[in-house]
């Protein structure tokens, strides 16, 4: 069964009973190096392994990019 999702404002199918933590590792992101914005709250890092993915739910995911002088 798939569930369909909003990732950063495009639609994307994923699995039914996906944890958020698959999704991030699927895509390859850097799990210390993002911040999850989950149906417009921001996610503590700590229930991203205990939040499952529904149909509907909005995931906005920013990347931290270092830098400097």
């Amino acid at each position: 069964m798939e569930v369909e999702i909003l990732l950063n404002g495009e639609g994307r199918k994923v699995r039914g009973n996906t944890r958020l933590t698959i999704l991030l590792e699927d895509l390859h992101l850097d799990l210390n190096r993002v911040a999850v914005e989950y149906n417009r709250k921001l996610l503590k890092r700590e229930k991203w392994g205990s939040t499952l993915l529904a149909d509907g739910d909005r995931i906005e995911i920013v990347h931290f990019v270092g830098g400097g002088i």
